[in-house]
């Protein structure tokens, strides 16, 4: 198996609806975050990558056909290399609401790994932290217009390098259309899949100050 699709989004920008919809379409199983809650195993890779390491795409992502979220997207430029005839579909949103997003939902959830009991999650966690917090905005999160400016310079860069019969810029609400055109698929009947709000996430995942 090799990668069909890659997500180049950073997370908050509709990666999990991304996710369902691609395996909805044939797209699976479709590698984010949330995949290394199921196979805390492939953590390894991403803990290597996080160390500097040289990692083994084709080992990575050995059981999927697709990859979207953190932390395959911050890795763009070596996997849309390595897997070369996969197609990119860079999600994004205004970069307004992506922080605040960001800020009710993954940054304290990161930020709480110090917090947490060791073992896969807390190991999940500060991989998360390390790659995300530290390494791609600096430890400037909060910073909204730090944070922001990272984001804006990512999606530059993503439209600047990817070639444009190669990618889709895209956001979920858009729904089933665009992203069908683009991977040459027919248009489901069912509905797009809307998921992981911010109330969706707060009642799912253990978040500092979430009173659930």
């Amino acid at each position: 198996m090799t990668l069909q699709v890659i997500g180049t989004g950073f997370g908050r920008t509709g990666t999990n609806s991304l996710r369902l919809a691609l395996e909805q379409l044939g797209f699976a199983p479709c590698h984010h975050m949330f995949a290394l809650r199921d196979a805390p195993d492939e953590l390894r890779f991403w803990q290597a990558a996080v160390r500097g390491e040289r990692v083994d795409w084709d080992a990575a992502f050995a059981r999927y056909r697709a990859a979207v979220d953190w932390p395959s997207a911050r890795f763009w430029r070596e996997t849309t290399a390595h897997f070369p005839e996969a197609k990119v579909i860079h999600t994004t949103r205004p970069a307004g609401g992506w922080h605040r997003s960001v800020l009710n939902t993954i940054l304290p959830a990161m930020e709480a790994y110090r917090d947490t009991e060791p073992g896969p999650r807390r190991d999940r966690l500060e991989m998360a932290f390390r790659l995300i917090v530290e390494q791609s905005f600096g430890g400037r999160m909060r910073d909204p217009e730090h944070a922001m400016a990272v984001f804006r310079a990512h999606d530059a860069e993503v439209r600047r390098t990817i070639p444009p019969a190669r990618l889709l810029v895209y956001e979920v609400r858009q729904g089933w259309e665009p992203l069908c055109a683009f991977l040459g698929v027919p248009v489901p009947e069912a509905p797009f899949p809307e998921t992981n709000s911010t109330d969706e996430f707060r009642g799912t995942v253990a978040v500092p100050g979430n009173r659930r």
